[in-house]
């Protein structure tokens, strides 16, 4: 309830602010009772929003005239939560006067400049004005309508067309190995043999708004499942959307049961993490994780790794023959790599997979603005080069 009327109160305030903003004056007065809804369609004779597909955001939305409205984007639990605020929502406009969207952040500041998907299907960036502050910014939307998004829209949908994909390249069958709290399958693919002994667990989506990630994910995984029948020893889990409840829900960060997964590693109190832990626990003996990679998104390219103090000769090899000399190797996509040590009882897949198995486990992060192109290619070239690596790390 605290929260609720937090975004009301801001929502009101959201006049005042963009004022400022565009230096424009401020809208006409709304009649109180048609200022709020939230998740549901927002509309005047002049244009209208809509919240009605997977990926939309749950945001509180004024009409504060005929061709202006503000949208609070919130959070899907109070805080604190990590600050990726997301927000989707497609229109339809009447006339070519334009239309302006102001964004207002409840728990978090402006992040992701908005992409704009016209008729043509095709995701393009579209100018804002952000507020010095970072608190609210101004979207002007393309005249007739569209979709408009903090990153591209990967839903569900596209990630089982990823599965199907990688199934017609490698012959493997996708499978379930668990359900979201909604009834959502936790959806998968087994690259290799099932009895090659050395295994690699590929983990996706744990973060909703994550998207450049998943397009990172998407690419790598075309060539080991290209490759599916010249892995040797090596088999693959792959899991591309290990979060679809809120993908689907449009949240910042949490699952369906308000916990972010990469801090349930360990407790294993999701459904989502406890379907992966079941899988690798029902493994016979002879198979046994030699490597984890976990996508994300973040500010900037870079790969979480152990720390020099935390990772064996083996692991160090194998990081030294992977990822030490490429990180200005590819073209537009430059890297960092972050040893970092693991902090007991963090909960991130990283940590766990480490912590159980003693073995390099890495967080592959995608800069929120790296470019698409250049992201594919990078993860294209990496993927062809971890099965030699893997190679060395043994040696």
């Amino acid at each position: 309830m605290v929260m609720r009327r937090q975004r009301f109160a801001l929502l009101l305030g959201l006049g005042t602010v963009t004022g400022a903003c565009v230096q424009a004056p401020p809208p006409e007065p709304v009649p109180a009772p048609a200022l709020l809804a939230v998740k549901a369609t927002c509309r005047t004779a002049a244009a209208r929003l809509y919240f009605d597909f997977d990926g939309a955001s749950a945001s509180a939305c004024a009409v504060r005239s005929e061709r202006d409205f503000a949208l609070l984007v919130t959070p899907e639990h109070a805080p604190p939560i990590n600050p990726s605020p997301w927000y989707a929502f497609r229109y339809e406009t009447t006339g070519e006067a334009p239309v302006t969207v102001t964004l207002g952040y409840l728990g978090g500041q402006h992040r992701y400049a908005p992409k704009w998907r016209g008729a043509d299907g095709t995701w393009r960036d579209l100018p804002t004005e952000p507020s010095a502050d970072g608190k609210s910014a101004v979207i002007r939307l393309p005249a007739g309508g569209g979709m408009i998004a903090a990153q591209e829209i990967i839903p569900p949908g596209a990630a089982r067309a990823d599965l199907a994909r990688w199934s017609a390249a490698s012959g493997a069958q996708p499978f379930t190995i668990g359900t979201s709290h909604d009834g959502r399958p936790i959806e998968a693919i087994r690259l290799g043999r099932s009895d090659a002994p050395k295994l690699v667990v590929l983990l996706g989506r744990q973060h909703p708004p994550e998207v450049t990630g998943a397009i990172a994910m998407a690419a790598f995984v075309d060539v080991l499942a290209g490759r599916a029948g010249d892995l040797g020893d090596v088999q693959f889990l792959v899991v591309p959307m290990l979060n679809p409840d809120g993908v689907v829900r449009g949240h910042w960060r949490a699952n369906r049961g308000a916990v972010d997964l990469n801090r349930d590693w360990g407790l294993f109190t999701q459904p989502e993490t406890r379907s992966v832990k079941a899988w690798l626990d029902a493994l016979p003996q002879s198979v046994r994780p030699v490597l984890m990679v976990d996508f994300h998104s973040t500010r900037s390219n870079l790969f979480y790794v152990q720390g020099k103090g935390e990772a064996s000769a083996g692991q160090q090899r194998f990081l030294a023959a992977w990822l030490e000399g490429m990180e200005a190797a590819f073209a537009g996509y430059p890297f960092t790599i972050e040893p970092r040590n693991a902090n007991p009882g963090s909960g991130t897949a990283k940590n766990w997979f480490f912590g159980t198995y003693a073995i390099p486990s890495y967080t592959y992060e995608v800069a929120d603005d790296a470019d698409r192109a250049a992201t594919r290619t990078a993860a294209r070239a990496l993927a062809d080069s971890l099965m030699p690596a893997l190679a060395a790390a043994s040696e």
